[in-house]
């Protein structure tokens, strides 16, 4: 699923494509939204909210949608033929431009002033100009039993991280996913460092948490089970964690992070 750095790259070419701009095209290909229609409307801003995107426009109405694990948004000149088949859900285009919305997971069409219904449950969004370091580190230690592997990929803690910076943030730490939160000695570092990386990523086309693009080395652990650690040269370790169906994939180093706190 893309992470905030992508959501909130997103939110820019959305809105360098279509804000301060009137639609001339308006096509949500959903169900519950097939008859709306904003067309004549000026875009005013969109955003991006932890891994939710919201376009508001003219008249107290905001286009919400998600990504999920295969969306995307496809920016092109206006009237160039769009993708073949029912993978596009949503058209939104003016005199110039037009972003179409292709294998979106999620497509509501709100008054803005009820936005809090689709994303007022995230914690504090790591890309957000409103991030808040010490109430994400609140939240956080909330749960002490929960560990902090799966803490991290709880919305509602902090909001933007998704299992790749989960992994490299934790690899930085030196804490293992493992470990309950209650065990983790600095919460704040962790914090940190999470911001750090997402921050450093916001506006690149291509991630790394290394410093290096070169292939098998943008990241430090995440996509490198069975691999040499880039520190210590043991290998990395793969694994599941979360409650099914919610699992997702961790990869941590045994060596550079201890299942028990050290020192």
């Amino acid at each position: 699923m893309p992470e905030g750095d992508v959501i909130h790259l997103s939110a820019l070419r959305l809105g360098r494509a279509l804000d301060g701009q009137v639609l001339t095209r308006s096509d949500f290909r959903v169900p519950r939204h097939s008859t709306a229609d904003l067309t004549g409307r000026a875009v005013l801003e969109t955003v991006s909210r932890g891994k939710h995107l919201l376009t508001r426009v003219e008249g107290g109405l905001t286009v919400h949608t998600h990504l999920r694990m295969e969306g995307s948004w496809q920016i092109s000149p206006a009237g160039r033929r769009l993708p073949g088949g029912d993978v596009v859900r949503l058209v939104l285009a003016n005199a110039r431009w037009q972003a179409a919305g292709v294998r979106l997971g999620m497509v509501d069409l709100v008054p803005t002033k009820e936005e809090g219904r689709l994303v007022g449950h995230l914690g504090p969004d790591l890309l957000g100009e409103d991030w808040d370091e010490a109430e994400a580190v609140r939240r956080l230690a909330g749960r002490p039993e929960t560990s902090i592997g799966v803490a991290l990929l709880d919305q509602r803690n902090l909001a933007g991280i998704g299992t790749i910076y989960r992994a490299e943030t934790l690899f930085l730490a030196g804490v293992s996913p493992w470990r309950p939160v209650g065990t983790v000695e600095d919460l704040r570092t962790i914090v940190s460092i999470a911001w750090r990386l997402l921050d450093a990523n916001k506006e690149r086309p291509s991630r790394t948490t290394t410093g290096d693009l070169r292939p098998g080395r943008s990241t430090w652990v995440y996509g490198r089970a069975g691999r040499p650690c880039l520190r210590c040269g043991r290998r990395i370790s793969r694994g599941e964690m979360g409650a099914q169906p919610q699992e997702r994939l961790i990869f941590w180093c045994r060596h550079c992070q201890p299942d028990e706190p050290t020192g």
